[in-house]
């Protein structure tokens, strides 16, 4: 489904140069669930926006379903991102003066979806997150773990064959985050592939895979060596 080929990722600081990612090559499969960890500064989070089309390599090259995402241009990579994943956040990037109904319809405007069909969609999406009845809520009536699964019908609304989740519990205590890993499994169960940054091991541990990331390089590891 993807794969990454001798990827790497140069940033310049002043005069001089940090490779976030180096000659990095991985094959994700469809229907995966995989955790990718590491230290602050590791490169988690980079690996995680090259291949959802956030940013470009330096050099290498990122296929889905063998079309090179990193020689797409601004309007197919912005198609490629609304189509094609999803994203989950940890600070949920929800806007606070709209509904929760309103901020899971905002993919579907940008899609060109008309509104009796952008209602339908996004009240199921939230129906499959459990939060229908907070569909007329704004994110600051809602708790830290309702605004976390509103943020995850926002990134299924589109029907994406990806979901990424950066930190996703990140921001939660053990409760709410129990719970949206629970949810995150239980969509990885319905067929959906599943990328998760996390810092948190426990975490990590209930994926399927796990990825070690240091110093720019990947290991695939197991539960016990994290």
């Amino acid at each position: 489904m993807i794969e990454v080929k001798n990827v790497s990722k140069i940033y310049k600081m002043g005069k001089e140069e940090f490779a976030a990612l180096n000659n990095v090559s991985l094959t994700i499969n469809e229907g995966d669930f995989m955790s990718i960890v590491g230290p602050s500064g590791s490169g988690k989070s980079t690996l995680m926006h090259l291949i959802g089309g956030l940013d470009t390599p330096t050099t290498g090259s990122i296929y889905m379903n063998g079309k090179d995402i990193s020689k797409l241009k601004d309007k197919q990579m912005s198609k490629y991102r609304n189509s094609e994943i999803g994203f989950v956040f940890q600070a949920f990037n929800l806007e606070n003066t709209q509904t929760a109904l309103e901020n899971v319809m905002m993919p579907l405007i940008f899609a060109g979806v008309s509104g009796r069909e952008r209602k339908v969609k996004a009240m199921s999406a939230l129906k499959l997150v459990d939060l229908e009845d907070k569909a007329k809520n704004k994110p600051m009536e809602m708790s830290g773990g309702q605004r976390q699964r509103v943020s995850i019908a926002r990134a299924l609304v589109n029907s994406p064959k990806i979901i990424f989740a950066d930190e996703p519990t990140g921001n939660l205590d053990s409760k709410n985050g129990r719970n949206v890993m629970d949810l995150l499994k239980d969509l990885n169960k319905k067929g959906y592939t599943i990328i998760m940054v996390t810092h948190n091991n426990e975490d990590a541990r209930e994926a399927k895979r796990i990825i070690k990331i240091r110093d720019g390089q990947i290991q695939e590891v197991t539960a016990d060596d994290i």
